[in-house]
């Protein structure tokens, strides 16, 4: 049975594009364009990692992962988070809502899906692009 992925981003292109290839790498891909939606979709799948964009209408990425960690059903979900604007998150963030990695846009499709493969078959580096905020 192939990982079940959940991608978030309120900009269509990025949600086409990773929603593609990551189906193309033989992923289950569900997407959503807004937290509100994707969240109620998320403890309905119950999915293995979570793509979402920071910046977003009703809830941001941010607002999402706090939600989802909060839930004991999702709480040790892997999430990546997405941003256009160089976002920084503290260790707190990274810790408190398991947040594996943050990608400037825009990025390799390639590198997130590498980026996917080692967090599901070996776990991530959970500090790799952490910024001392």
């Amino acid at each position: 049975m192939p990982y079940r992925i959940l991608v978030v981003d309120d900009e269509l292109h990025i949600l086409h594009v990773l929603t593609l290839k990551l189906r193309n790498a033989g992923f289950e891909v569900h997407s959503a364009k807004d937290g509100e939606e994707w969240l109620q979709l998320a403890r309905t799948i119950m999915p293995d990692l979570v793509i979402t964009d920071v910046q977003m209408p009703y809830m941001t990425g941010l607002e999402l992962s706090s939600a989802l960690a909060s839930d004991k059903a999702t709480a040790s979900l892997p999430i990546i988070i997405l941003t256009a604007r160089g976002y920084l998150l503290d260790r707190d963030d990274f810790n408190s809502a398991n947040i594996v990695e943050v990608l400037s846009k825009p990025f390799s499709p390639r590198s997130v899906i590498d980026l996917v493969h080692s967090t599901l078959e070996g776990g991530a580096d959970r500090t790799s692009s952490l910024e001392a905020a």
